[in-house]
């Protein structure tokens, strides 16, 4: 097996430098013909699909995790418009960030790159496959998948899908491919390949996202859990909180970018928390209060605990707690969040300002759902995951932050003194 895993890297590595130099009409054009290839065999993929659904039963997983894994029509349809829209993208590879002359009659140009080869480690969701396929791809990047077990044979179907474009068009066999044994002695394989492999991107649960941040040789950027919070400020309009809160919260609470957390300054929370927890009751959510919030609720709902604040349920569970102050639910956020998304809900000017400066996450938002936290929805065609890094990027990251950049330098006979 480890010999096996390394030869994927080092095809890999050759691969990333052809791919490096297609030009952009030529990627587009084969992100086109991926789009619909998976369109062509989507009944392959949802029968595949349904056999790891019901091992997936039969393990008893949750029903959020059930809700990640399963592809139905409509999903394999959003699948192949995320790969369109990528194509219709700008190519951030070649483009110039900005360029200079210096004293010695040099010219200077830092121009886009990309990475080389990425290796994407993640659970569940096999739609991540053709995400990260699409956005390695576009931005001249070859990539290793290593899916989760319990999505191998959905992961597989799509990867065949795709591999039958790329083996039409002559590209090199290296340029995308999927680890398929569920030994989970390779990813440890993988993690130390750093000759070959440029960049790990863990996407999963927290044990997965420390396996790798302690095991690897190889940079990694971390898509660690979204524990987003949503703050009901006393200066609020509450209608517009309710529907915010229930949105972040119930749309799907099975992704990152689902509420966890919901705080309410205390002058308001005898009007709001009563409709408001009545509307998550009866659509299943279990409430964890703070005192206040057990008092002012109307049912007894089970007390809250420091762990809560810092858990990201991913389902139909919430922590709610009271705060006195603006000052305090940053410092809430700031001390239990995932320095993932969080909004504050506020007419108030001043402290929509205070909250966007002094809450420490990738995306702050002010009157609007965390569930907005997405690379589709921030107009970057497809994502390959959300950063809560702050180094090289933060946030969704789509073609851009897939890319690092090479100083290209014009002389004339210079030589240094």
């Amino acid at each position: 097996m480890k010999e096996k895993i390394i030869n994927i890297a080092r095809n890999a590595s050759a691969a990333a430098r052809v791919l490096a130099n297609l030009s952009a009409s030529e990627k587009n054009r084969i992100l086109e013909d991926i789009a619909q290839s998976l369109l062509k065999n989507q009944g392959a993929i949802i029968s595949a699909n349904k056999k790891d659904l019901v091992l997936a039963k039969k393990a008893k997983l949750s029903s959020a995790f059930i809700d990640r894994l399963m592809l139905n029509a409509e999903r394999i349809k959003a699948m192949a418009e995320g790969l369109t829209n990528v194509a219709r993208l700008d190519d951030p590879v070649g483009t110039e960030i900005k360029s200079w002359a210096v004293p010695s009659g040099l010219k200077i140009h830092k121009v886009r790159v990309p990475i080389g080869v990425i290796a994407i480690i993640y659970e569940s969701r096999p739609n991540v496959t053709s995400d990260c396929i699409g956005l390695c791809f576009k931005s001249g990047n070859s990539v290793i998948l290593r899916g989760g077990s319990e999505a191998l044979g959905s992961n597989t179907a799509i990867f065949k899908a795709i591999e039958q474009v790329l083996k039409a068009n002559k590209l090199p066999p290296g340029a995308v491919n999927l680890i398929t044994t569920k030994d989970r002695r390779a990813i440890d394989i993988l993690l130390k390949i750093n000759e070959y492999i440029d960049l790990v991107m863990p996407r999963g649960g927290e044990a997965l996202i420390k396996k790798v941040v302690s095991s690897s040789k190889i940079p990694v950027i971390k898509h660690y859990k979204g524990i987003c919070h949503v703050y009901v400020d006393d200066y609020a309009d509450l209608n517009m909180a309710e529907q915010i809160c229930f949105n972040a919260k119930v749309q799907r609470p099975g992704v990152c970018n689902a509420m966890e957390a919901m705080l309410v300054h205390r002058d308001v929370a005898a009007r709001f928390l009563p409709l408001m927890l009545k509307k998550f009751k009866d659509s299943g959510v279990e409430i964890r209060g703070c005192q206040l919030t057990q008092r002012i609720a109307k049912d007894k709902i089970r007390p809250v605990t420091e762990k809560d604040f810092r858990t990201e349920y991913l389902d139909l569970i919430l922590s709610v707690k009271v705060v006195d102050t603006i000052e305090e639910a940053i410092n809430h956020i700031n001390t239990y969040g995932s320095h993932h998304s969080d909004t504050i809900v506020t007419d108030d000017a001043n402290n929509a300002r205070e909250f966007l400066r002094k809450v420490d996450s990738a995306c702050v938002y002010v009157n609007a759902s965390t569930r907005f936290t997405d690379g589709g929805e921030f107009g970057m065609g497809a994502e390959i995951g959300i950063s809560t890094d702050k180094l090289h990027a933060r946030g969704p990251m789509a073609l851009e932050e897939l890319t690092t950049y090479k100083y290209i330098i014009y002389g004339s006979g210079q030589i240094r003194n």
